[in-house]
């Protein structure tokens, strides 16, 4: 069996980073995925493809991969730029703005 370690990004649908901070262990799939031919509906027998673990490290991701005998592939999360400027939406509209406000 072989999993990935990761740190989540955060949906491009939301703006908050509630579900990024902990590590997923994800299984890969072992099976690729068949289409039903009655329904349509895609379905596979690999059942570990739908096994997703959360840790509040990753070296306790690490540590259940190597007690488990899981052959584990860590991927480092990406870091937010430099040139993101703090403040808000409401910022825009401040009254305390010294510079002109255009787009």
């Amino acid at each position: 069996m072989t999993a990935r370690i990761y740190q989540p990004a955060r949906t491009a649908m939301s703006s908050g980073y509630a579900r990024t901070k902990k590590w997923v262990l994800e299984f890969t799939a072992e099976e690729a995925r068949t289409v039903d031919p009655l329904m349509g509906w895609t379905s596979s027998a690999d059942t570990q493809s739908q096994v997703r673990l959360r840790f509040d490290t990753k070296e306790e991701a690490l540590d259940y991969a190597k007690a488990n005998g899981i052959d584990a592939i860590v991927t480092q999360p990406k870091k937010r730029g430099a040139n993101v400027r703090p403040g808000g939406y409401g910022e825009n509209f401040a009254t305390k703005r010294r510079g002109a406000w255009t787009h």
